[in-house]
């Protein structure tokens, strides 16, 4: 009778792996409406020979990132609005916002992942729908979040993957230089024209695409990653700042709130920087008008002139950017839109010849240009 029972056991033990293995394999997609509207915000200059800067602020949600077409689809409208408004040419920098390939972590789960309310429900099941690649990647996590660092670098292969397949061949199709916001990856770099993961700390990175969808440079770092990153992300100040040719001048990428430092300007200017692009992320529905919240775990953020606190985060933002330099041309994109309860908001601006321009409140997605 005992060995009944155990053999019985067994197989309902084995029953219910298998049927636990075969849902985690499921990943039905269902009908799914998208706005694909976007406002010229600011469209600073007349055109010229040289080209122009151009930012997108997407409006982007949990769904867009089910499949890569919806995502592709979106972002390929913005831009032939873009192009229909004259905006598009061989000279055109294209600036995406912070983060933008981060969120491909949630590419290709059930379909409960996107319709959840909170993030850590998301995260839940992302965890229970990967039981294998989250073990393994919690044994290799590091920092103070090893949950996030496990979640970033169970799929890092693949968002590597998925990021230059999009937005490279966005590049190509539009004919751009494409600055692609910023993806979290452990040891990012570009190996043979592959972007690749590596096996280290993760880092916050933008990539450059050029206009035939190829990859320019290696991998930016985020220097100085903000406080809500610092948990899981490495500063990435071992690197130096790049400075890439494109058709439209010398481009470099201070990602988030690296344009906050000096230092990085200093270094800039010292190469003969014409472009800066600045793609940003902040979250919180409210946050651009809220206090400034600084960076107070970066012991270079002392040297900050601004004390937190004392000015909103829009002001700080507009204020640190002016360091950029009459003589350079700079853009701040935000992402918009919301992932779960949060939210993300900032407004863009350009820095040009001394002057900046701020974008007006909208509160869909939003085209920002600059003629150079």
């Amino acid at each position: 009778m005992r060995k009944l029972l155990c053999g019985a056991l067994a197989l309902i033990v084995i029953a219910a792996l298998g049927g636990y293995g075969f849902w985690t394999l499921q990943r039905p997609e269902g009908h799914y409406l998208s706005d694909l509207r976007i406002e010229l915000a600011l469209n600073q200059g007349e055109p010229g020979a040289r080209g122009n800067l151009l930012g997108v602020e997407p409006l982007l949600f949990p769904g867009d990132y089910q499949n890569l077409t919806r995502l592709q689809r979106k972002l390929s409208a913005y831009l032939q609005q873009a192009r229909d408004q004259g905006l598009i040419n061989p000279r055109t920098v294209v600036v995406l916002p912070e983060h933008i390939g981060t969120w491909l972590w949630a590419r290709g789960e059930k379909p409960m992942l996107y319709q959840v309310t909170h993030r850590r429900e998301a995260w839940q099941w992302l965890e229970l729908s990967n039981p294998v690649r989250y073990g393994l990647a919690m044994l290799q996590a590091t920092g103070e979040d090893r949950r996030a660092d496990a979640h970033l670098r169970m799929k890092a292969d693949q968002m590597a993957a998925d990021y230059q397949q999009v937005f490279g061949e966005l590049a190509k199709a539009f004919g751009v230089t494409l600055v692609a916001g910023s993806i979290i990856l452990p040891a990012p770099y570009v190996e043979d024209g592959v972007l690749r993961a590596g096996r280290g700390p993760l880092f916050n990175s933008s990539v450059v695409f050029a206009a035939d969808g190829s990859l320019l440079g290696q991998p930016q770092r985020q220097r100085y990653p903000d406080s809500e990153l610092r948990r899981f992300v490495e500063p990435g100040q071992m690197q130096p700042q790049q400075i890439l040719d494109t058709p439209a001048g010398r481009l470099a990428v201070l990602l988030g709130s690296d344009s906050w430092y000096a230092d990085n300007y200093r270094q800039l200017h010292a190469q003969s920087v014409e472009l800066i692009a600045n793609p940003a992320f902040l979250a919180g529905a409210d946050r651009w008008q809220g206090p400034w919240r600084g960076n107070r775990h970066q012991p270079a953020a002392q040297a900050l002139p601004l004390q937190r606190g004392a000015v909103s985060e829009a002001q700080a933002w507009q204020h640190l950017t002016q360091a950029a330099g009459g003589g350079t041309a700079s853009i701040s994109v935000f992402m918009r839109g919301q992932f779960w309860e949060q939210a993300a908001s900032g407004q863009g601006f350009i820095n040009q010849a001394g002057q900046q321009r701020i974008a007006p409140a909208h509160p869909g997605a939003r085209l920002l240009n600059v003629w150079l």
